[in-house]
């Protein structure tokens, strides 16, 4: 059997917010298996937060910029990172980020957006590096995302802003219409704050990654059984669990967060009528500063016993 290690029994405690000795048992059980603990715990009803993601932390901003073309619209969504969050209120790094965004908006990828021409000439990769000499800090273009739409509008929305467009949480959402414009775009920002808020998973059921629907119905069957009910009855269980869980994590199933009496299809389908034409969301973005970034914990006390070792 795997050590079962208290770093592993912190770790999953602190993903799930079960008890110790209940983690201690769940690691047992899957012989030292993080992800199989978790649903070890889920099953048996122990995980307070098992769909919580890793605490993660990366300074920096997260900024939106959006153009025109035409009938439609293009955006995107940047990650800029620093190393602390003095820089990212720093007014020149702002300056820069708001630039990268404008520039992220027509970049293929990544790489097209570090290989970009700035205002002053240099390319976005060396706009930074002479940053970074001025700054004394390093920075890095993390990612990017884009959407568009032929006709209609990608609207955008910034939680926690540092600064206009920019800030802890960006999010853009793609509204396909030849509808009113301030119509879809009133619709789209309320959307954007409702992605925000609500994290989904996909835009649409059949998005959903089919390996995480077979783990969460294979969950929901175990949890199902322990119940001890003819199997018939506990695939009507798994059935209805899936149907809740995919309310849970679709956005256009979530109820609306501004209008909780509806779905996120029905305050679409409601807006048809004031923008004079149908309307389709056909996308969306989240994008979380320093998501899946761990950050290093740093252990003074350690560090100056280690120093007076040596």
């Amino acid at each position: 059997m795997a050590e079962i290690t208290a770093a592993l029994v912190k770790e999953l405690r602190e993903k799930t917010g079960a008890g110790m000795m209940d983690c201690k048992k769940a690691l047992s059980e899957t012989n030292g298996d993080l992800e199989a603990a978790i649903d070890w715990l889920r099953t048996k009803g122990l995980s307070k937060a098992a769909k919580k993601a890793d605490r993660v932390a990366a300074e920096g901003l997260v900024a939106v910029a959006a153009h025109a073309r035409g009938a439609g619209m293009a955006a995107a969504a940047v990650e800029v990172n620093s190393e602390t969050d003095f820089v990212a209120r720093n007014a020149q790094f702002q300056a820069a980020v708001a630039e990268i965004a404008g520039l992220a908006v027509d970049a293929a990828d990544l790489a097209a957006l570090q290989a970009a021409t700035t205002k002053s000439g240099a390319s976005v990769s060396d706009m930074l590096t002479n940053l970074i000499a001025t700054i004394g800090e390093h920075m890095s273009v993390r990612r990017m995302a884009t959407l568009s739409v032929d006709a209609g509008v990608v609207a955008h929305y910034v939680h926690n802003a540092a600064a206009e467009n920019m800030g802890k949480i960006g999010v853009l959402v793609a509204l396909k219409s030849t509808g009113d414009q301030g119509v879809l775009n009133e619709l789209g920002r309320k959307i954007a704050m409702h992605v925000a808020a609500t994290a989904p998973a996909a835009t649409t059921e059949a998005e959903v990654d089919a390996e995480l629907v077979a783990r969460e119905r294979e969950v929901f069957a175990a949890s199902a059984r322990e119940s001890g009910k003819p199997d018939n009855i506990i695939e009507k269980m798994v059935e209805g669990r899936i149907r809740k869980f995919f309310e849970e994590v679709v956005l256009l199933k979530q109820s609306f967060v501004l209008d909780p009496d509806k779905t996120v299809a029905e305050a679409v389908k409601a807006a048809e009528g004031p923008a004079g034409a149908p309307i389709e969301l056909t996308g969306f973005v989240r994008m979380v500063l320093g998501e899946g970034v761990e950050k290093k914990q740093e252990d003074f006390a350690a560090e100056v016993a280690a120093m007076t070792k040596s």
